[in-house]
């Protein structure tokens, strides 16, 4: 594409950042009005609190969006009518990976308007928080943890995650790296792909696919969930599968929380049956007050936040970078949304 193009960002950015995107598009037009947009509450924040516009600051917004041919991020206003209020608008950059409910959600996945995912953006910071949630286990770090609390020091035999038999569901951007990190800690790692798939996997790593994850789960020590959630994949993780997995097995979600069905979640960890699970993501969030989830001593909670590091926002800019010239030149566009398969 040779005409220049304007491009809107449409969620906070620092303004080094910005100025990088401008120095990347000589002749195109940026547009970006951070005091229109929602005020990140911390570092990498794409959500944020929501300012009161006036009607002449709704108009500015909606001006912006009219003329943009390009968006860093969604409409956060009302992302839904985007086909509507900004009828120029070709290509939009997520800020997150898992978009399929969304798209689905505001029917963007039928709007004719193309998206490219954050996929790969957030793999290192979910794989780290995937080691921690099973080494938080196999290392006996709750026990620990009461033994200092009551000033007990006695000592005790522990795990070791080399020689474990660790099971990825989900080997994209996110999965495949969290392959790589447990195959190299020497795990004995079983990747859990789409039927048919195609990876690129160590010689070392095991490949199945879901038609057959049933019969993986008896032998599984971890447990961890990457995958997109998909209509597919809604549910997966059933108290059928659950009961399938050796009692001390561990489980780790950095997938989305409807991956799983919770209330056989908790039975399993309140009944002793799984040693403990590792949750950045919960079925409805924010997790309510009263949910069992809070008070289990066998439960690790983060707030759907093991993605987010300082470092996110240029990680961001530079995947935007480089699909705005892959845009220009007409080439395949990085992380391109597929509404079929859902991500």
């Amino acid at each position: 594409m040779t005409e220049p193009l304007t491009i809107l960002i449409s969620t906070y950015l620092e303004p080094e950042l910005v100025a990088e995107i401008a120095a990347a598009s000589p002749g195109d037009t940026v547009l970006y009005e951070p005091e229109l947009m929602p005020t990140p509450r911390y570092v990498s924040d794409h959500g944020g609190a929501a300012p009161e516009l006036d009607d002449a600051a709704v108009e500015r917004w909606l001006g912006m969006l009219r003329r943009a041919d390009v968006a860093f991020d969604f409409d956060w206003r009302d992302p839904a009518a985007l086909p509507t209020t900004a009828p120029r608008l070709k290509w939009v950059q997520a800020t997150s990976a898992g978009i399929g409910g969304f798209m689905a959600r505001t029917g963007l996945d039928r709007s004719g308007i193309v998206a490219t995912t954050a996929g790969g953006v957030h793999a290192v910071p979910l794989a780290e928080f995937a080691l921690t949630g099973a080494l938080y286990f196999v290392k006996g770090v709750p026990h620990l943890r009461a033994q200092q609390e009551a000033h007990r020091w006695e000592r005790y035999t522990t795990r070791q995650l080399a020689g474990l038999d660790v099971t990825v569901v989900g080997v994209g951007g996110m999965g495949s790296n969290v392959v790589t990190v447990f195959d190299a800690l020497g795990a004995h790692v079983t990747a859990v792909g789409r039927p048919g798939g195609s990876y690129a996997l160590a010689p070392s790593v095991r490949l199945a696919d879901t038609d057959g994850l049933r019969d993986v789960l008896p032998g599984t020590d971890v447990l961890v969930l990457c995958t997109a959630l998909t209509p597919a994949t809604e549910g997966l993780i059933g108290r059928d599968e659950l009961a399938l997995l050796p009692e001390g097995a561990v489980l780790v979600n950095i997938s989305r929380g409807q991956v799983v069905d919770e209330e056989a979640l908790i039975e399993a960890l309140t009944e002793g049956h799984l040693l403990g699970a590792a949750l950045d993501v919960v079925a409805q969030e924010p997790l309510p007050a009263d949910s069992p989830l809070w008070d289990l001593d066998n439960v690790l909670l983060s707030p759907h936040s093991a993605s987010t590091v300082a470092s996110e926002n240029r990680t961001l800019t530079e995947l935007f970078i480089e699909n705005l010239r892959r845009f220009r030149a007409g080439e395949p566009l990085k992380n391109l949304y597929d509404s079929e398969r859902g991500y």
